[in-house]
């Protein structure tokens, strides 16, 4: 099984927006060293808590600090971008990285209606057809010309360079029809809200039809892992993380605290449950012990590939689980 990274350029309490994009740089060349597939970036706006918000940038960064990992989006929010530039940025991506870059899209908002409407210049967001919209980037992206009068002899540049790998993002099954019938790669947020299915990889697979996107059918499935060397220490790692999903339930957004602080925060009995009923969709433990989870998780719904995510407060711990999990996982 493949294993990759999404990231989100988490900032923690008492750190920077500027310190958690060196320590994304820093999280892709430890990924490339030790032989991860791919990193994604995450688009999220509108927020103190997150310093991703402009992926296909700080893909190309990673690209050119990297040399064997793949490196793209997780996904790019196309319900705020034209079709021509998103395939305009990733036909330069692909063209300065071939071979290397994954185009990734959604199609949630990334962010709340302050954002969607600043995003819009102020626009009333006009509800489109995404997947319409997704299969004309993917069309622009291949040099073809869209029945959309507005691409007609229109070139999308560089023109001819290599073509990225296209995927789609989901986090209940809805878009794996679709996903299937594009010819793209498939690309479940497991935790978000931990509705995976067989059913789901199923329809994906079956619905698959080959393309100059991809040959055959290929699901990568992302998981929030905490891993450190004994069980209680990963405990003691993950309570931050577990109050972030707190908050965030409430509808609060915070920065990540410090373990120690998160240690002995005050939380009512239905915080507690809270808390109990969203452990499942966070992997803590041992690496050997997540690494099972893993497998196990693939041999009861036949993914292709698993992707981690893991905002621990400390930079360092969070470079550890991917160390552990290297060890345990990237024979």
């Amino acid at each position: 099984m493949r294993i990759s990274i999404l990231d989100q350029a988490p900032v923690s309490k008492g750190s920077t927006a500027a310190q958690s994009l060196k320590n994304t740089v820093e999280l892709a060349t430890l990924a490339d060293e030790l032989g991860y597939y791919r990193m994604w970036m995450a688009e999220h706006h509108n927020t103190k808590n997150l310093a991703s918000s402009a992926p296909e940038i700080t893909a190309a960064f990673l690209a050119a600090k990297t040399k064997n990992l793949r490196v793209g989006t997780g996904g790019i929010m196309m319900m705020h971008y034209s079709p021509y530039k998103i395939a305009e940025v990733f036909k330069t991506l692909s063209g300065l990285a071939p071979g290397r870059i994954d185009f990734g899209v959604g199609r949630a908002p990334g962010g709340d209606h302050l954002a969607m409407q600043a995003l819009a210049e102020g626009r009333p967001y006009r509800p489109s057809d995404l997947y319409e919209k997704f299969a004309t980037i993917l069309q622009l992206l291949n040099d073809e010309s869209p029945s959309n009068r507005v691409y007609e002899n229109l070139i999308t540049s560089p023109y001819q360079v290599p073509l990225p790998e296209a995927w789609l993002l989901g986090s209940t099954g809805n878009s794996a029809v679709r996903a299937g019938r594009m010819g793209v790669g498939y690309s479940f947020a497991q935790f978000f809200n931990g509705e995976l299915s067989k059913e789901i990889v199923d329809t994906y697979k079956h619905h698959f039809v080959p393309s100059v996107y991809m040959e055959k059918p290929l699901i990568t499935v992302t998981y929030a892992a905490t891993v450190a060397d004994t069980k209680e220490e990963a405990e003691y790692l993950a309570k931050p993380i577990d109050l972030s999903r707190l908050f965030l339930t409430k509808g609060a957004l915070r920065q990540t605290l410090p373990p120690n602080e998160a240690k002995d925060f005050p939380l009512t009995e239905m915080d507690q449950m809270i808390i109990e009923r969203n452990r499942r969709l966070h992997l803590v433990g041992t690496a050997s012990s997540v690494a099972t989870t893993l497998y196990e998780e693939q041999e009861k719904y036949g993914f292709d590939e698993a992707m981690i995510n893991s905002n621990q407060y400390d930079h360092e711990s969070r470079l550890q689980v991917f160390r552990l999990l290297a060890k345990e996982m990237i024979k």
